[in-house]
């Protein structure tokens, strides 16, 4: 899909290009290409001069092959940005190229953002441009924009764990807590773990490529202003990230420790049941041996006598036990 978004009013216009005759009808600042397909990369290095690299998506982490400029003046920028998805949360890859300088291409001054699948992002900065006049003045301004409202998205979700923590806080901080009980919270804590986490490298990734815009010189005063404010943001977010952390490994060592405490009950109770059969299985040893003399074997009231000093024996410890307060 291709679709360019142009300023009118002030606001962020979309239009679908579905042609490329149809580039030529309007002055984007914003050419955003989901998913594309080889026809519309053709397209767009027809009439914009923009080659898309074959790797514009990849998986690379050194800062060289994320954030760098072209000796043609293109600035090429590849970063994560959060799907906080309840069954699959993920990061997708954008790739996003800004010719800032070159005159000689109509690409001067339009942003190009690359990507497999649609953003929760950038659905919200559309929304927002749509609506709010003056929001969005230039390219840059959108890739600043799309990293601020990457950081409040994280921020949005790291409330939502908050909230998910506590309610499995209070099922673990409840009287009883069984297992079963015990593996749907631990379930719920490692969900959140993992989105946490995933949170962690988002804010960090949007932070390198915030430094590398600034760094780049490539912001006016105000967005440079902005940008820095943006950095504060992410900070304060990875400070809440390790509470949350903290949190989580809280939760997790309670449950876990509930856990322990319900089967060394089960244990106990195996052990006082072992302990208080040791008289009865001892009593029956005894008058299980075959001596010729043994007085109870002639008399007739031997074996309930028998009988009655084995389940004698078994039910005395069991009420010590029990008075002692080892059955609970």
């Amino acid at each position: 899909m291709l679709n360019i978004f142009t300023l009118a009013n002030g606001r962020l216009v979309q239009e679908e290009i579905e042609a490329l005759e149809e580039l030529s009808k309007f002055q984007p600042i914003w050419v955003d290409l989901e998913s594309p397909t080889l026809e519309e990369k053709r397209w767009i290095k027809q009439y914009y001069g923009l080659s898309i690299p074959e790797d514009a998506m990849d998986e690379d982490i050194e800062e060289s092959a994320r954030f760098y400029e072209e000796d043609n003046g293109e600035l090429h920028i590849r970063s994560d940005f959060l799907i906080a998805d309840e069954e699959d949360p993920r990061s997708v890859r954008v790739a996003f190229i800004l010719n800032q300088h070159n005159t000689e291409l109509r690409s001067r001054g339009v942003l190009f953002s690359i990507h497999d699948e649609d953003v929760p992002v950038f659905r919200l900065l559309r929304m927002r441009a749509r609506r709010a006049p003056g929001l969005i003045e230039d390219a840059k301004e959108v890739l600043l924009k799309l990293f601020d409202a990457d950081a409040e998205y994280s921020a949005d979700t790291l409330e939502a764990i908050y909230d998910e923590l506590e309610m499995a806080g209070k099922k673990v901080l409840s009287e009883n807590v069984t297992d079963e009980l015990a593996g749907e919270v631990l379930g719920a804590i490692a969900r959140q773990e993992d989105l946490n986490g995933r949170i962690r490298r988002n804010v960090m990734d949007t932070r390198r490529a915030v430094s590398f815009m600034m760094r780049s010189r490539m912001l006016n005063a105000e967005q440079f202003e902005d940008a820095r404010q943006l950095l504060r943001d992410i900070e304060s977010l990875d400070n809440h990230t390790a509470f949350l952390f903290d949190k989580i490994n809280f939760l997790m060592d309670a449950t876990v420790g509930f856990i322990n405490i319900n089967q060394n009950k089960t244990i106990k109770i195996f052990s006082v049941a072992s302990v208080a059969l040791l008289p009865p299985t001892l009593i029956a040893s005894v008058y299980g041996m075959n001596f010729q003399i043994m007085p109870e074997l002639n008399w007739r009231m031997g074996y309930p006598f028998a009988l009655v000093l084995m389940v004698a024996s078994a039910l005395i410890p069991m009420w010590y036990f029990r008075r002692r307060g080892w059955l609970k």
